[in-house]
């Protein structure tokens, strides 16, 4: 177990100094955590809305920080260039992301040519009903996309760095909460990039 958990830390503290320098994509991280704890609440009410809110606002604001705000040049906090940051990532990095994008946005296109969706769905009587089933169906990609990348992570590391990441994963809208509370202040304030000076002293 204490292996397990400092394994957790360390993934969290690469994750943070390597990816979320951007007082913009911080603020956006905490936006996206508030949003997924309301999601996790409407699991256990209405799982179609948590796919929704899921999808529509918790992941849109967090991947937009990324692809958009975060530098993406040399990293001279962690002497690191962003190629080498990319090919590192222990999660979804931005290729893969843009895979796991377009597999969401396409999904419910198959409701097109097969309204029952292979015999799981009623066809839909009503746009809300054809709401509700999309909203599932990105619930399952979400899922989906968090189960294939633990499981590979299986194979080309090991069971308890995959292990970790799912948890690391579904536990991130806390952590983040905590961890980036104060980026919108800073960033009225006019600062756009995290100085990281608490990078300088290893929290792990």
């Amino acid at each position: 177990m204490q292996a397990f958990l400092h394994t957790l830390k360390v993934q969290r503290w690469d994750d943070h100094r390597y990816y979320h320098h951007s007082r913009i994509n911080q603020s956006l991280h905490f936006v996206s955590a508030l949003s997924f704890l309301v999601a996790y609440a409407m699991l256990f009410i209405n799982p179609a809305i948590a796919g929704l809110i899921g999808w529509l606002v918790s992941m849109t604001t967090r991947q937009s920080g990324h692809f958009f705000f975060e530098p993406k040049g040399y990293d001279t906090v962690n002497q690191a260039t962003h190629e080498y940051k990319e090919e590192i990532k222990v999660g979804y990095n931005l290729r893969r992301k843009m895979v796991l994008i377009a597999i969401w946005a396409l999904a419910p296109v198959a409701l097109l040519f097969d309204p029952t969706l292979f015999g799981l769905f009623e066809p839909a009587a009503k746009r809300s009903v054809l709401i509700e089933q999309v909203g599932l169906i990105w619930l399952f990609v979400g899922i989906g996309g968090l189960l294939f990348r633990t499981a590979h992570l299986f194979f080309i590391r090991d069971v308890q760095t995959g292990l970790v990441w799912m948890t690391k994963i579904l536990t991130d809208p806390f952590h983040d909460i905590k961890l980036y509370y104060a980026a919108p202040m800073h960033l009225l304030r006019g600062e756009l990039i995290d100085p990281m000076q608490h990078t300088h002293t290893p929290s792990v």
